[in-house]
């Protein structure tokens, strides 16, 4: 049975994705919600905006640039999900890495 989980994670990297998600949230899941993709919450609501963080080093710092920059204006930030990378070149070389992405936020009125 083991071996079988295991090869069903190895080729369905979404499960796998999943599965760490119910870990991470396990104290917000329910019998009633267990459903992939899922998990229990009061009922929010999210907004989502989307960044592009810069890095001269890499596409990590660049990412985690942008959402750090955020947290020091917004409150209850969420998840974070990297939509795009490029670089910046100039003259054969690079010069920036940029990382685009989507950051929620638990939205409050007046937010």
């Amino acid at each position: 049975m083991i071996v079988n989980t295991i090869e069903l994670l190895t080729f369905n990297p979404k499960f796998l994705i999943e599965i760490i998600r119910i870990l991470m949230y396990k104290d917000k899941y329910t019998e009633s919600n267990f459903v992939i993709g899922e998990y229990a919450m009061s009922e929010s609501v999210y907004k989502i905006i989307e960044l592009v963080g810069t890095s001269s080093e890499s596409w990590e710092k660049a990412a985690a640039n942008a959402v750090e920059t955020a947290s020091k204006t917004l409150k209850d930030l969420r998840v974070a999900e990297v939509t795009e990378l490029d670089m910046l070149v100039e003259e054969g070389t690079v010069r920036a890495y940029r990382a685009k992405v989507k950051l929620s936020f638990k939205y409050r009125e007046g937010d």
